[in-house]
């Protein structure tokens, strides 16, 4: 994988192999990651707010107990918090993506997604992200 220019990665997934994995592929390339086992422990997270001047993306999942990652991100829309992020999924339907690219995503995944259709997927999103 080519290195990304990207500062800090937010995962958010209920799955801890996935999180883990996640997390292990990102900061194998030197990037800080900070994850979290459901959208309300992100949303508790005082650090997420210190995104200024950062290069950040969120790699969320959709299907979590109790919020889940579509209402996470019509929370951040309606908050108006710009945060480019990739939906992952094991799940997906045309509704479904409908509604998360309304809400905000910028790409939806299916898993399982190899590393590097993530990565390149990653650094197009923040290249997109940087052109708004």
């Amino acid at each position: 994988m080519k290195s990304l220019s990207i500062e800090m990665i937010y995962i958010v997934d209920d799955d801890d192999a996935v999180r883990d994995s996640t997390r292990a592929l990102f900061e194998a390339y030197g990037l800080t990651v900070r994850d979290y086992p459901s959208a309300n422990h992100f949303l508790d997270d005082d650090r997420t707010r210190e995104r200024d001047g950062l290069s950040c993306c969120l790699l969320l999942d959709l299907h979590m107990p109790g919020m889940s990652g579509a209402e996470l991100l019509e929370h951040l829309k309606e908050s108006e918090i710009s945060l480019p992020t990739v939906v992952l999924t094991g799940r997906a339907d045309a509704q479904l993506r409908e509604r998360v690219m309304r809400a905000g995503a910028r790409a939806l995944l299916e898993k399982p997604v190899n590393s590097e259709d993530l990565a390149q997927t990653i650094r197009q999103v923040l290249m997109d992200h940087a052109a708004d």
